[in-house]
């Protein structure tokens, strides 16, 4: 599991630098701070849900596009979270949009290592989909 926790960490620090860039280069063009992290956790998504797929949750048996479907679950609920811990901070705060952007994604990351592990990423194969498809 401490393997996975770090290659977590990696592909998550991936995304969020990714979020981040987003973030910082909309922001100062005129952007307010959280339309601006929408378009960086809309950029940021596909990137994660690549590397946590490939590297942090491999599976030989998991079907692809049900763990997508979870996983964007995991991430809308991630994301509404990270929206409204970043709105308290900008809000009742002092803190550079940049410093409350950079806690809070690193606040939410253990809830969503959590869902995707026993969850988004978990070993759910063809025949278990098409018997929840009815």
């Amino acid at each position: 599991m401490w393997k996975q926790m770090a290659l977590f960490g990696l592909v998550g620090l991936m995304a969020a630098l990714i979020h981040f860039s987003v973030v910082s280069l909309l922001v100062p063009r005129g952007m307010v701070p959280l339309l601006a992290n929408c378009a960086g956790f809309a950029v940021a998504f596909g990137a994660s849900f690549l590397g946590h797929h490939a590297l942090t949750f491999p599976s030989a048996t998991r079907e692809r596009r049900a763990a997508l479907v979870r996983f964007f679950f995991v991430a809308v609920f991630g994301f509404g979270l990270n929206e409204m811990l970043y709105w308290v901070l900008l809000t009742v705060t002092s803190l550079d949009y940049r410093s409350a952007l950079v806690l809070v994604l690193f606040a939410v990351a253990s809830g969503t290592f959590v869902l995707s592990r026993y969850w988004a990423f978990a070993d759910v194969g063809v025949e278990t989909c098409n018997a929840l498809r009815g």
